[in-house]
């Protein structure tokens, strides 16, 4: 009997236990695997096991202020069993950090799993793709630059420090903060210019936030430009590797050959003893050097400096020069023993403000694009000068002033003279040369003025060519050998100054003076209501006892006759 009811006891035992497990099997507690969420500003996306036995449904909550959580995405977003869910969290917009809680709910018995989700905020930073840039003295023009994409999350400035500025600059940027503080990307670009020291250049570029805000991480850009090869001052050598790297820089369409010496270059010329006013340690150095046919965006190359023996350099033909605004730049005023300087059709617009040279007698800015005659074009900056020649400034060809379609500010031309620059014609010039240009207006007369000195009684009776009719005229350009206005936009009465000026005949007056064209902006034709019939008819009755050049053509004094041609 016992033996019976201690099987009976063990049978009841193990079924017990079998329903158990059964009922075990059967059942699946409802849970998460994570409760709390811990993820950077950058957000991401987290891995939740959601264990269940019936359907149940994720319900994102509110934020801690009271605002839905738009940042916060579950997928999926409901289910029956256990799955495993992909909180996607977006990326944070403030430097606060935040939190929010993400309700898991079955729906068959209400019980409620919370998983609870922090993110940093973003800390106030700057980072760039690159910290370092090491970049060539020398590049062609247009390729002087580099760029950094610059990751911020607040409104920058870049901060180059006042000593590398004359070489290192940015061009604007924006960055386009819509999203709050969240990082964004911009790329700026950084110009620099070429090194023609023979030392390297060191910049450390910093990104400085416009507000007054605590910055965790901000990277430096260093820029580093590698040195020039060294130019020794006043020595043949310096001068040979000073047009190297002059045509280099200005990419003039022939190069020098380095294979040969400097005295077989094209259009350079080299002291020789023999020569007038050559000084013993100049000879073999560059005496007269011509450059034609470049395409420089630039003022005169740096080197330029170095040509320290030159006594006359002549630069002529820019690539699309008419478009162009261009600086002569301050290197060349260097060259103290310079006399001839001719810098032609390459798109001068300006000269340096510190303008001067104390030995130039000859100055040519043909076929350039300047408004106005320079007021640095002066005797006091030019003491020695005896020609000047502006002549063709146009950028565009008009012939009629009042109707044109061009800007009036940009033609050149000398537009921007208001009346005739008188002063040119005190100067006392043996040569000035304006022609092609749109000066308007009349032509001083002088008279009355008690600062213009007259031609006196003596001076005639000393001429025996001069009439007494001058006695009492303004004395104007009284030395002048070559002085050419035509094709301008003049207009009104020729000055009697100008009519019986004892030079008018050896000025070829009927093509280099009185020729005017168009209109000028008011509307007014050009050309002197005065002006003579023939010039002998004219003026041999004031000169009867002077010889008249005879011909246009055969009276041009040979040394100005290339002055004509251009």
């Amino acid at each position: 009997m016992k033996m019976r009811y201690n099987i009976l006891l063990i049978v009841a035992m193990v079924a017990f236990t079998v329903a158990a497990c059964t009922q075990d099997e059967g059942v699946i507690d409802f849970k998460s695997d994570r409760n709390t969420i811990e993820v950077g500003a950058y957000g991401g996306v987290e891995k939740v096991r959601i264990s269940s036995d019936d359907e149940w449904v994720a319900l994102v909550g509110i934020q801690q202020n009271g605002e839905p959580n738009p940042w916060i995405t579950v997928s999926p977003a409901n289910g029956r069993g256990s799955v495993t869910c992909d909180f996607i969290i977006d990326s944070a917009l403030t430097i606060n950090p935040r939190s929010a809680v993400v309700t898991i709910e079955n729906v068959a018995t209400k019980k409620r799993q919370h998983i609870t989700i922090n993110q940093k905020g973003f800390d106030y930073s700057v980072e760039i793709d690159k910290t370092k840039a090491d970049i060539k003295r020398y590049a062609d023009y247009g390729e002087r630059y580099f760029d950094v994409t610059v990751r911020s999350n607040f409104d920058f400035k870049v901060d180059i420090p006042d000593s590398e500025k004359s070489w290192l600059s940015y061009e604007s940027y924006k960055l386009d903060l819509n999203r709050g503080v969240r990082p964004r990307e911009v790329k700026v670009r950084f110009n620099w210019k070429i090194n023609n020291q023979a030392k390297e250049r060191l910049a450390d570029v910093k990104f400085v936030p416009i507000e007054n805000i605590q910055v965790a991480k901000s990277d430096v850009l260093s820029v580093r430009q590698e040195a020039a090869e060294p130019i020794v001052p006043d020595t043949r050598a310096g001068d040979s590797l000073s047009l190297l790297n002059i045509a280099t820089t200005m990419q003039c369409w022939t190069q020098y050959d380095t294979s040969t010496t400097m005295d077989t270059w094209s259009g350079v010329t080299l002291w020789e003893e023999r020569m007038e006013g050559c000084k013993p340690e100049w000879v073999g150095r560059v005496k007269r050097v011509e450059i034609f046919l470049c395409n420089s965006f630039e003022g005169l190359p740096y080197e330029i400096q170095y040509l320290t023996a030159a006594d006359e350099i002549y630069i002529f033909s820019n690539e699309n020069s008419m478009l162009k605004s261009l600086n002569l730049g301050e290197d060349i005023l260097k060259l103290t023993n310079l006399k001839r300087l001719t810098v032609g059709a390459f798109g001068l617009t300006e000269l340096p403000d510190n303008f001067y040279f104390e030995n130039l007698e000859y100055l040519d800015l043909g076929s350039n694009n300047f408004q106005r005659v320079p007021e640095q074009i002066n005797p006091q900056n030019l003491p020695k000068l005896r020609a000047l020649v502006m002549n063709a400034q146009q950028r565009h060809a008009v012939s009629d002033l009042s109707n044109t379609v061009h800007d009036m500010e940009k033609i050149g031309g000398l537009i921007g003279e208001e009346k005739f620059p008188e002063r040119l014609l005190t100067w006392g010039l043996d040569t000035l040369v304006l022609s092609v240009n749109y000066l308007h207006g009349e032509l001083p007369s002088f008279e009355g003025r008690d600062d213009i000195p007259t031609w006196s009684e003596a001076e005639v009776i000393a001429a025996d060519t001069l009439p007494r009719e001058l006695i009492g005229t303004p004395k104007i350009m009284p030395t002048t050998k070559t002085f050419r206005i035509n094709h301008n936009r003049l207009s009104g009465e020729a000055p009697q100054w100008l009519l019986m000026h004892p030079a008018l005949d050896w000025w070829v007056p009927f093509s280099l003076v009185f020729p005017q064209e168009g209109r000028d902006a008011q509307g007014t034709k050009a050309g002197f209501t005065n002006e003579p019939p023939s010039l002998v008819d004219y003026y041999k009755n004031w000169y009867p006892n002077k010889k008249l050049a005879s011909s246009i053509e055969e009276e041009i004094p040979e040394d100005d006759s290339e002055i004509l041609t251009r």
